[in-house]
């Protein structure tokens, strides 16, 4: 059975699954799932707890020798399986296969793994799992979630925000979670539960936003300036190298070129970016910058001012590095008034 984090509290109160597996690559979010699972697995008998690191080197063996080791002390117990990589391999695919042929009715398994491709959630040990148990997935909160994620975090602490205090908070700690949550704990220590505004969060949270070059690339693709810019100078500030800021933007533009080219050649836009095979979650913010930016000769000329700013990084021509990625992505963003090749009208 398949699950969203969301719904696993309900489900627990309704009954236990012999087997729960639990993926994803936002830490914050799997943590919460985990726990409130041990939490309540206890609270069902299940006392006493092993864990299980599935490296290179782990013998599956053990995955069943665990279940007659039972404590003296306890009636039942709680397997926590670690797969780091998300890929058990054949021996543990089949491991897994029999054990969930025939799973004790004493022992509770947990299997906290790495995020699972299409492949993964294809195999056997998988849909073996989603057969006998529960699987959920952890997908990290998009920007558009995360003032609802926030004003539910807070009413667990009984504090209420305004509209401003939200956004500011959104602004503040979007990309680490764990962050988040901890200066949501800050901020009701200072002022207690009840109402909370802009001013208060200012004076209490942190700047905490944590962001990655991609989302910094979709963003700016989007077309969201401010935001870009707010990202680039998190991303300076984390002590990220210009020389990969620079990477991640030339890279997306020499495929953007490419599709500007097809376009310009009569294919669809649906064909392009099938061809170029753009995610379906990326489709929006690459389809965004080519109707902005439609003339492949502009992104031509963009790639070319991706050289210019690499021989400054090299130390081959005079510039600062940083302010050239910044207005880079500044014309990646905007709407131009003119495009190469074409006169002023």
């Amino acid at each position: 059975m398949k699950l969203r984090a969301d719904q696993l509290p309900a489900r627990l109160q309704k009954e236990l699954a012999p087997v729960y597996l639990i993926s994803g690559d936002e830490p914050f979010q799997i943590d919460q799932a985990v726990n409130a699972l041990r939490q309540h697995a206890r609270q069902q008998g299940y006392t006493d707890r092993q864990v299980l690191h599935a490296d290179a080197r782990f013998d599956w063996q053990n995955l069943g020798a665990s279940t007659a080791n039972l404590s003296l002390f306890a009636e039942k117990q709680l397997i926590e399986l670690r797969l780091p990589t998300g890929k058990p391999g054949t021996e543990g695919s089949k491991a897994l296969q029999a054990y969930l042929n025939n799973p004790p009715s004493d022992t509770l398994l947990l299997i906290i793994s790495a995020k699972l491709d299409k492949t993964q959630q294809n195999s056997k040990w998988y849909k073996a799992i989603d057969r006998a148990g529960v699987t959920l997935a952890v997908w990290p909160i998009e920007a558009a979630q995360l003032p609802a994620w926030l004003k539910q975090r807070m009413a667990l602490r009984e504090m209420q925000p305004d509209e401003a205090a939200l956004q500011l908070l959104v602004d503040r700690i979007e990309g680490n979670l764990l962050a988040a949550d901890q200066e949501l704990e800050k901020l009701r220590l200072l002022n207690g539960p009840g109402p909370i505004d802009a001013e208060q969060v200012a004076a209490a949270v942190a700047d905490s936003a944590r962001y990655d070059l991609f989302s910094l690339v979709d963003v700016t693709l989007n077309g969201d300036r401010v935001r870009a810019q707010r990202m680039l100078y998190g991303l300076r500030g984390e002590g990220v190298e210009a020389i990969l800021v620079l990477w991640a933007l030339s890279r997306e533009i020499r495929s953007l070129a490419g599709m500007a080219t097809t376009l310009e050649n009569g294919q669809p836009l649906a064909a392009v970016l099938q061809q170029y095979r753009v995610w379906d979650k990326r489709k929006p913010p690459v389809s965004a910058a080519l109707r902005r930016h439609p003339r492949a000769a502009l992104w031509r000329s963009l790639l070319q001012r991706c050289g210019q700013i690499d021989r400054c990084l090299k130390g081959q021509v005079a510039g600062e590095p940083w302010e050239e990625l910044l207005q880079l992505i500044m014309a990646l963003a905007e709407r131009p008034l003119f495009e190469p090749g074409r006169a002023d009208s």
